[in-house]
């Protein structure tokens, strides 16, 4: 076959492969081509943007900041104006074009330009709202008292939850981590009003207070690690001072969390430590062992509250709703209600704290009448935690809520669809769910420990149908330890069940050979996990849709024949034009795959070009 008919080969390959798949989908269903489903995108750009100028708050030094601040606004607004000004001339463009019959054609530019200005206008925001906690961090009394290590006596209010401090080797410590704001300081004989974030580590007392007291702390200021949120340290030497004030939801849902914990201690140890932990987060009574075991197999997601909780709070709540026939505003205010109240019992953690703003954002658009567009409302929890607090752009655990849900929004559909249909629903969205989420928070995951998981699929997959009455009957049940001490027991026996078969899964995967496997660490690490990843979700494709996979490397094969051949016939062009001659190159090529030299293909002979001599065969067949 010659050059030409090579090319038109190939090219007529690809087009009737194109010309084949548009046929089934024609063919497929009722004979009409399903409209294919785009991800909207519109809101993605302003929420990377705003996260990228929150960590950059958390970085850069006031100066810097104030910079960055000015030239996002700046450009926003230029952008915006320009926008405007696109706008009034499209609109007259669009009035003589009705009058002539012909349509206009230029809403998308105008449309990209002004989301591109309103994005930079918003990170502008989040890079302003930085500004203080910058300068807090770098400059003013409190940040030279803390470079200096001084001992202080603060005034604070709490503000978070007491975090356990682990000792070496993984143990308790009996010390714990409370995030606090200030409100007076003093260091050095100098008084200090401000309102900074600060971090206190004690001992004993610092595990009983509860969000929204304020107390008083004595010890000596720490600086910062380099990209921390807090401004100071705190290592406090005595206890805290007679907590005052106190939010009173924050305090009844700390009893009841207590009562909660005491309540399931009839359950055995695994069960009774691990329930609390799933339902409101409270790990005080959770195994040493049975924490380890988790942390090795990929379940520690399980041991305090995340973002499937709320989920499966809110679902069940609006199924209620639905049962008693309640309209849909009153059905969105009941389960924002709940979701609100469940908030408060296991407290603000940034994962708690995005799946409640996405499940309002949800109801929202339920109560509207535009449901979908998950993508959206991920960017819009995005953006509005951001701005509210600037300081979760450098969380982890943001940052994998935040994965684990793009994942499940973007890969879960699909996965699902590549199981067979002969596989129940519910089983296939088991796998799916915490496969898609593993796959985004792969390499993140092996930043924070380098070891790879080699059963946590598996485990997940196991226990993901022990979750929901898990969360569900151990909720219902929290309220009823103070209301109906009998019914709660009952409901936290059965949720102990559960919970219980949760920890044997654990424990079982963790013994086996291989269980928790050593991985490079850094940026290598995420590189490779990255590629292990995409490896992963293409050898899934490749099992579930082998026939797909085939056709597009043919496809792949034959559109790379064609662009090589149109490349050669390109190069011979030229040298013509060129007037070389590429003297005995042209032709086909030779080969001999023998060291003999018989039997070979030789090229043939070109007129006005002699044909090459054939290797001499030496003695020895060398």
């Amino acid at each position: 076959m010659g050059l030409g008919g090579y090319w038109a080969h190939g090219v007529a390959h690809v087009r009737k492969r194109r010309t084949d798949i548009r046929a089934r989908q024609e063919d497929s269903g009722s004979g009409a081509v399903e409209p294919r489903r785009r991800t909207d995108l519109r809101l993605a750009l302003p929420a990377v943007l705003v996260w990228a100028a929150a960590v950059a708050g958390i970085w850069l030094p006031p100066a810097s900041l104030a910079a960055l601040c000015w030239a996002l606004a700046v450009l926003g607004g230029l952008f915006l104006i320009r926008a405007v000004k696109r706008g009034q001339k499209h609109r007259v463009a669009a009035t003589l074009s009705r009058s002539s019959g012909q349509p206009a054609n230029h809403r998308g530019r105008r449309s990209f330009r002004a989301a591109l200005g309103v994005a930079l206008m918003l990170a502008a925001a989040s890079a302003a709202h930085s500004a203080t906690a910058s300068s807090q961090r770098f400059e003013g009394p409190l940040a030279e008292a803390a470079a200096s290590g001084k001992s202080a006596v603060a005034i604070v209010e709490v503000a978070g939850n007491p975090r356990p401090l682990a000792g070496p080797g993984g143990s308790a410590a009996g010390r714990w981590a409370v995030a606090v704001w200030t409100q007076e300081v003093t260091a050095g004989g100098l008084l200090v009003r401000t309102r900074a974030r600060v971090v206190v580590m004690g001992g004993t007392g610092w595990g009983d207070v509860v969000p929204g007291q304020t107390l008083r702390a004595a010890g000596k200021l720490r600086p910062p690690d380099p990209g921390a949120q807090e401004a100071a340290t705190l290592a406090a030497s005595t206890g805290p001072g007679k907590p005052g004030g106190g939010s009173v939801l924050e305090g009844a849902a700390r009893e009841l969390r207590s009562r909660f914990v005491s309540a399931a201690a009839f359950l055995g140890p695994d069960a009774g430590g691990l329930l609390p932990g799933m339902v409101t987060g409270d790990t005080s009574a959770l195994d040493q062992g049975l924490g380890n075991a988790m942390k090795a197999v990929g379940m520690t997601h399980l041991t305090a509250v995340s973002g499937a909780n709320c989920s499966l709070v809110l679902g069940a709540l609006l199924l209620l709703c639905r049962r008693f026939r309640l309209p849909r505003a009153p059905a969105a205010a009941v389960a924002l209600g709940g979701l609100a109240l469940f908030v408060v019992l296991v407290g603000p953690d940034a994962s708690v704290l995005r799946a409640a703003l996405m499940g309002a954002i949800g109801i929202a658009s339920l109560a509207g009448g535009r449901p979908g567009r998950g993508l959206s409302f991920l960017c819009l929890a995005v953006l509005g935690l951001l701005l509210g607090d600037p300081a979760l752009g450098t969380s982890f655990g943001f940052l994998l809520s935040v994965l684990a849900t793009l994942g499940i929004i973007l890969l879960g559909r699909r996965i699902i669809s590549w199981i067979p249909g002969a596989v129940p629903r519910w089983l296939a969205a088991a796998v799916a769910v915490p496969l898609s989420a593993q796959l985004l928070c792969g390499p993140v995951i092996v930043l924070l420990q380098a070891q790879f998981s080699t059963y946590s699929l598996v485990a997940n997959v196991v226990v993901s149908p022990l979750v929901a009455p898990v969360t569900l009957l151990g909720t219902a049940a929290v309220p009823l330890v103070v209301l109906w001490p009998g019914a709660a027991a009952a409901l936290i026996a059965v949720a102990g069940f559960f919970s219980g078969g949760v920890a044997a899964t654990a424990r079982l995967a963790a013994q086996l050979p291989g269980s928790s496997l050593p991985w490079p660490e850094g940026v290598p690490g995420m590189l490779s996990m990255v590629l292990l990843s995409v490896l992963s979700l293409a050898g899934l494709e490749a099992l579930a849709r082998p026939r797909r996979i085939i056709r597009r490397v043919r496809t792949a094969h034959a559109g790379t024949v064609a662009q090589l051949a149109l490349l050669e016939s390109r190069i011979q062009g030229l040298r013509a034009v060129r007037g070389l001659d590429p003297g005995p190159r042209r032709g086909r090529l030779g080969y001999c795959n023998k060291t003999s030299g018989r039997n070979c293909r030789w090229p043939l002979r070109k007129s006005g070009h002699p044909a090459p001599k054939r290797p001499t065969q030496h003695p020895g067949g060398t």
